[in-house]
């Protein structure tokens, strides 16, 4: 994450060098205009980067052999794998992208290069005679749009007061989610349309977009010159306990929801036999709504606890798995189909509930650390600095969920020729996130009095 600082003023581009977002008059005045337009013009760049990080998921239900495309299910699940591991991994550059070149520049050129992606999809939904590992490490590209995500929230967050960065950040983050079942959407008016032989055209139609994109990132956004990488905060998260535990439990939550967004329309080909029209008339629905429930955890989160929240919900994950698990063995498509649309909203709770989390539980180690001698004011401002490191890292390392649980499909497929033990393997891993919630961040140590409180199950603190 950045945070400001005071630094010379840049006389190159469109430089911001006084802001302070905490001074309510100046806020008023000018500051509050000027954050909201460079948030709308955010929104809409990574929306769309989350659209071509997630077209392939899409484009894969064109690639049929009457395309003249002859591959398996495992070589399918490695393409999107591959795709979901490059936008996890770019994120930690990107965050750091944003104070080095400024919020609008680096807006501007992170939408730009999408439009390489972007012309490769057009040729290569084309070209099925393409070496399978010529064609993934084409496709990879697209995992530029996943980078969008950290670049975005690291610029959005230095805009804002503390009072109001959680709505702008839930904005955000909720616009650019959207951009899964969005393009997907657009996949199901190409195949409805005009066919599966036309994929090339889904792709292209989001040539116009980036170069508005483009435009509005160059027109309405601004670079801040107080903006700067806060590293000795993002090597302490990672030295950190809190940080790769609330990572663990993220991977099982945005994990999931980018993962399952890849992979569900694929299941639904392989599993049931469903055409490319009837995949992508569902795949859209569980996305938009894990998308449009993620306040709702946060909400959640805010009234009955994070760690509760977050607890009951992977107990719910795990059950939601289960009856996918009994209607993959039954072969009830209105069953598996339910249960993952309810998979799809308790992972969008869940994202909600865990960022909630991660405040509060540095909040309740800096009380501590007060308590223990330090100074109020010094304990506050290092876990302040530490959480928001951690907020912006914790979304890289639960990308990489969504690679493995496409991974766990792909080698589902080809030894068991199905998807049923990857069910079983995941559900697995939801009840170890209950149990490491739990035992984390909501048991009390048995040495605990009425008078002294743990600092782990602070991270319920409404």
């Amino acid at each position: 994450m950045t945070s400001p600082t005071a630094t010379p003023h840049r006389t190159t581009g469109r430089w911001i060098s006084q802001w302070d977002p905490e001074d309510p008059t100046f806020w008023e005045r000018s500051g509050r205009r000027i954050a909201n337009r460079n948030l709308w013009a955010s929104i809409f760049a990574e929306h769309l980067g989350f659209s071509i990080w997630t077209i392939w998921s899409v484009l894969t239900l064109f690639m049929t052999p009457e395309t003249g495309f002859d591959y398996t299910p495992a070589q399918k699940f490695l393409l999107v794998s591959v795709v979901t591991l490059v936008g996890a991994v770019l994120r930690v550059p990107y965050t750091l992208a944003v104070p080095k070149f400024g919020g609008r520049n680096w807006t501007l050129v992170s939408v730009a290069a999408l439009l390489i992606p972007t012309g490769l999809a057009i040729l290569l939904i084309q070209r099925p005679e393409t070496p399978f590992a010529v064609f993934v490490v084409l496709a990879a590209t697209a995992g530029l749009g996943g980078g969008n995500f950290s670049s975005s929230m690291s610029n959005i967050n230095a805009f804002f007061p503390e009072r109001s960065k959680g709505w702008a950040l839930g904005l955000n983050a909720g616009g650019g989610n959207i951009g899964v079942p969005v393009v997907q959407l657009v996949g199901l008016g190409v195949i409805a349309v005009l066919g599966v032989s036309y994929g090339h055209v889904l792709a292209a139609l989001y040539i116009p977009l980036l170069a508005a994109a483009c435009w509005v990132s160059w027109r309405h956004m601004d670079n801040l010159s107080g903006a700067r990488a806060d590293i000795g905060a993002q090597l302490a998260a990672a030295r950190d306990r809190d940080f790769w535990i609330m990572s663990f439990l993220y991977i099982g939550t945005f994990g999931s929801f980018i993962g399952f967004g890849f992979a569900f329309g694929l299941l639904l080909q392989n599993q049931f036999d469903r055409t490319p029209l009837e995949a992508a008339a569902v795949t859209f629905i569980g996305p938009l709504l894990g998308s449009l429930v993620r306040p709702v955890g946060g909400l959640l989160a805010d009234r009955l606890g994070g760690a509760k929240v977050t607890l009951w919900n992977f107990a719910a994950m795990a059950a939601g798995t289960g009856v996918i698990i009994l209607a993959s063995t039954q072969n009830s498509l209105a069953l598996f189909t339910t249960g993952f649309i309810a998979l799809f909203l308790l992972t969008g709770v869940g994202n909600g509930s865990t960022y909630k989390m991660i405040p509060a539980i540095y909040a309740a180690r800096a009380a501590d650390m007060a308590d223990a001698g330090t100074a109020a004011a010094e304990a506050t401002a290092h876990f302040k600095r530490v959480a928001g490191a951690v907020l912006g890292l914790v979304g890289a390392v639960g990308a990489l969920g969504g690679v493995a649980i496409n991974l766990v499909f792909r080698q589902s497929f080809e030894s068991f020729g199905g998807a049923t033990p990857a069910y079983a393997a995941f559900l697995v891993f939801y009840l170890v996130c209950m149990a490491v919630t739990y035992a984390v961040y909501m048991r009390r140590p048995a040495t605990a009095t009425a008078t002294t409180a743990p600092a782990a199950p602070a991270a319920t603190t409404r």
